[in-house]
C-alpha cells in the first residue's frame, strides 16, 4: 500500500514510539479515521467476499472467474456490492468495538505479563493473542446479524421471486418476521468457533513476525523510530502475509459451514426452517465430499491475504496519525 505525500507530511510531524499504546492515542481522531479509512478498504475488498460467499452456497464446484464472468454478465458491477450498503452501515460501530477491545487488551495485558516476568517477545505474543480474542468476540455481535443480512443480499438471485430482498433494511425486517430476534444471530455459535481463535493466532503470529523481521534486520527500537514509512508498511505487510495463508487454510471449513447456516434453509410441509449445522455438514459431504468444505478457498485466501496486508498497514496508519502530541 502506497502512502500519499500528504500522508507521509502528517506522519513525520509525529513523534511515533515503537509500539503506540491506547494511552497515547487521541481517541476521537482513532475513531473517526478508523472508520473512513477502513469503509474504503472494505469496499476494496467486497468483490472477493461476494465470490467466496457464492461459491460456498453453491451446490456445485465452480470456479472463480466462471463465477465473476456470470456475475458481471448477468448482474454487471452491481452484482458485485449486493448487501455493500448494509455491511457498510455495520463497520462503523463493529469496527469502533474491535478496536477498542483490541487497544485496551492489549495494553493490559501487555503490562501484566511484562511485570510477570515474561521476555518481550513473550509477553508481546500473549498480549495479541489475548487482543484478538476480546476483539473478535465484541465484533461478532455487531458483525454476526449484518453477516446473516448482507450474505443473504449477495446469495440473491437478481430476478428472484421467492422470499425476494429489496434491500438490507427489508431483509431485516423479513429475517425478523420470519424467525425473530435469533433468526439475525444464526450461525452465531459457529462464528465464535471460526472468528475468535483465528483472530488470536493472527495477532499472534503478526506480532511475532513483525518483532522476527525487525530483530533479522538488526533494528532496535530507536532505528524504528526513525525508520522511512515505505519501510514500515513493508514490514508489516510481510508480518501480515506470513500470518494469513495458515489462518486462512485452517478456518475455511468452519466459515464454509457458518455461511450455508446463515443463508441456506430447508422446506418442511411449505415451511422454511433453518438447517442444523449437522444437515449443513451432511449435505456438503454429500455433494462433493470434504472438498466441498473449501469452496471458496481460493477468493477467501487471496480477499483475507490482501485484507490482513492493506488492514494493517492502515491501522498502523491510522495510530500514528492518531498519536497525541507526546511533548504535551
Amino acid at each position: 500500500m502506497k502512502l500519499s505525500a500528504s500522508e507521509d507530511d502528517l506522519g513525520s510531524d509525529i513523534h511515533v514510539p515503537a509500539d503506540i499504546d491506547w494511552h497515547m492515542l487521541d481517541k476521537s481522531k482513532f475513531f473517526f479515521l478508523g472508520a473512513a479509512l477502513f469503509s474504503g478498504v472494505s469496499a476494496g475488498l467486497y468483490p472477493a467476499m461476494v465470490l467466496k460467499t457464492r461459491q460456498q452456497v453453491s451446490s456445485t464446484q465452480i470456479s472463480c472467474f466462471k463465477m465473476s464472468f456470470s456475475i458481471m454478465r448477468c448482474e454487471g458491477l452491481r452484482g458485485f456490492y449486493r448487501g455493500f450498503g448494509t455491511t457498510l452501515m455495520g463497520t462503523i460501530p463493529a469496527r469502533a468495538l474491535y478496536m477498542g477491545a483490541l487497544e485496551v487488551t492489549k495494553t493490559s495485558v501487555g503490562s501484566s505479563t511484562v511485570r510477570l516476568g515474561f521476555s518481550d517477545t513473550t509477553a508481546t505474543a500473549i498480549a495479541s493473542a489475548a487482543a484478538g480474542l476480546s476483539s473478535a468476540m465484541a465484533a461478532q455481535l455487531v458483525w454476526t446479524p449484518i453477516d446473516v443480512v448482507s450474505q443473504r443480499l449477495m446469495v440473491q438471485a437478481p430476478n428472484a421471486s421467492p422470499c425476494r430482498y429489496k434491500n438490507g433494511l427489508d431483509a431485516f425486517r423479513k429475517i425478523l418476521f420470519a424467525d425473530g430476534f435469533k433468526g439475525l444471530y444464526r450461525g452465531f455459535g459457529i462464528s465464535m468457533l471460526t472468528y475468535a481463535p483465528s483472530n488470536a493466532v493472527w495477532w499472534a503470529s503478526y506480532s511475532v513476525a513483525n518483532k522476527l523481521i525487525y530483530g533479522g534486520l538488526g533494528w532496535s527500537d530507536n532505528i524504528r523510530r526513525s525508520e522511512s514509512k515505505a519501510t514500515a508498511v513493508a514490514v508489516q505487510g510481510l508480518s501480515a502475509a506470513m500470518a494469513s495463508g495458515v489462518s486462512a487454510l485452517i478456518t475455511t471449513p468452519l466459515d464454509t459451514i457458518k455461511t450455508r447456516l446463515q443463508v441456506l434453509d430447508k422446506e418442511e410441509n411449505g415451511v422454511r426452517k433453518p438447517l442444523t449445522m449437522l444437515q449443513t455438514v451432511r449435505n456438503l459431504v454429500m455433494e462433493s465430499g470434504l472438498a466441498a468444505c473449501y469452496r471458496g478457498l481460493g477468493p477467501r485466501w487471496a480477499s483475507m491475504s490482501l485484507s490482513a496486508t492493506t488492514m494493517i498497514t492502515t491501522y498502523e496508519l491510522l495510530k500514528r496519525l492518531s498519536a497525541k502530541n507526546q511533548e504535551s
